[in-house]
């Protein structure tokens, strides 16, 4: 069944194009990108995934890490009216390659400055939100996850308008997203949640000048996680213990945990310089959530130079956890309570740090180094190495080995291409 209504919507273009066929003739037009890519750590007592992965690398290199193939199909009716329909082939979210309808939109170009979308979009909150999965536009081999993870969904189900003007030699867009999305999330090698956010508003804003790129990206919503054993285990516990020992605070902290309609909010800064041979691109961000989902910190820098084709280039990232919730279980009961009243509380405690503790969200910095060389006028090798220094527990990194503390060296390989 979904294999044939992602058939339906790739080729719901061309339906459309012999709709408008008696307007003067619609365009019609087939696209794609893809990644082949082979990647391994120097270790197998953690494993490297992109963001939102169930299983990654180890010692033993996988292709499916970096590698991913999409199909896009688009349709000019007139000089107002343009349909496009994207799937997307990786791994995300379950451990298999699986399709996934990434962008299905209708676009109104309602005059040289404004247009309007509806349908399913990029959702903006990053500098390169649109083309992220294209590897060949980016310089990197990946994004990097210190900024990237923190954001899980990558579309929006609603309605977006785009603003575009000049002023001088200062190219200036303006784009309001609203809508909302749902995600599956990979919590382990077979665990799963859904995510859900809804209420999203999201404000991008871009001024280029010259060689020069800024900015600057806010966005708003409402997030619900569904499907969580351990969450909602863990809610269920706290409420019944306070209740049967008498301590409120239980039911409050269970309160702080819960991811239900709990206001999130995600506000980015980017800077782009390609100025001759000197490429430099750079984004910050800080994620603020009313819920166990930490509040961070996140950045990177990213430097390179051309080389006729060749591109090396280096890049340094970060990820801080700013705040948790308070973990408000007490050490133990006062006396005259039950002998299992203060393991219990024991128990609990263990399992509210276990969701909400520094080192269970993904403190970690990177630095990485690479290559790109552009050896095809649409295709490009890549060879990059990244050094990862989790703190305070594993990082981003995927089912650590008792007493993991890291470093990890990641090696991969690389081919973009796009046609």
């Amino acid at each position: 069944m979904k294999k044939r209504f992602l058939v339906t919507l790739l080729t719901m273009p061309l339906a459309l194009a012999n709709a408008f066929a008696d307007e003067g003739g619609p365009t019609v037009k087939f696209s794609g990108y893809g990644t082949a890519a082979l990647t391994r750590s120097n270790t197998d007592e953690a494993q490297f995934a992109r963001p939102n992965q169930s299983t990654g690398a180890a010692k033993s290199a996988r292709f499916g890490i970096d590698s991913n193939l999409g199909l896009q199909a688009s349709v000019t009716a007139n000089d107002t009216f343009s349909f496009t329909a994207q799937t997307l082939v990786r791994k995300d979210g379950v451990d298999d390659f699986r399709p996934e309808l990434a962008w299905a939109f209708a676009k109104a170009k309602l005059s040289d400055e404004f247009s309007v979308r509806v349908g399913r979009m990029g959702l903006p909150v990053f500098m390169i939100s649109d083309y992220r999965n294209v590897g060949y536009a980016n310089t990197m081999l990946r994004p990097p996850g210190e900024v990237y993870s923190q954001v899980p969904m990558n579309g929006i189900d609603g309605i977006d308008a785009t603003y575009q003007r000049s002023f001088g030699d200062t190219n200036v867009t303006a784009q309001l997203a609203l809508g909302r999305t749902r995600a599956t999330l990979a919590t382990g090698p077979d665990t799963r949640v859904h995510m859900e956010a809804k209420n999203i508003s999201a404000l991008n804003l871009v001024a280029e000048h010259g060689p020069l790129t800024l900015r600057f990206g806010r966005a708003d919503t409402k997030i619900t996680v569904a499907d969580s054993v351990s969450l909602n285990g863990l809610d269920a516990a706290l409420r019944a213990t306070g209740a049967g020992y008498g301590f409120p605070q239980l039911a409050t902290l269970a309160d702080n945990l819960a991811v239900k309609n709990k206001k999130a909010s995600f506000t980015s800064l980017g800077l782009a310089l390609d100025w001759n041979n000197i490429l430099v691109q750079s984004e910050y961000a800080k994620r603020k959530t009313d819920s166990y989902i930490n509040d961070t910190t996140s950045w990177y820098l990213m430097a390179g130079y051309r080389i006729g084709k060749f591109l090396p280039y280096y890049s340094h990232a970060n990820l801080k956890v700013d705040s948790i919730v308070a973990n408000t279980v007490p050490a133990s009961c006062p006396a005259g309570y039950p002998a299992a009243c203060t393991p219990t509380l024991r128990v609990l405690s263990g399992a509210v740090n276990s969701v909400s503790s520094t080192g269970t969200q993904g403190e970690q910095s990177t630095d990485s180094i690479g290559l790109r060389w552009d050896f095809h006028r649409s295709a490009a090798l890549k060879l990059q190495i990244d050094r990862i220094k989790p703190k305070n527990g594993q990082g981003l990194l995927l089912q650590p080995a008792a007493g993991f503390k890291g470093p990890v060296t990641v090696g991969a390989i690389a081919i973009d291409f796009v046609f």
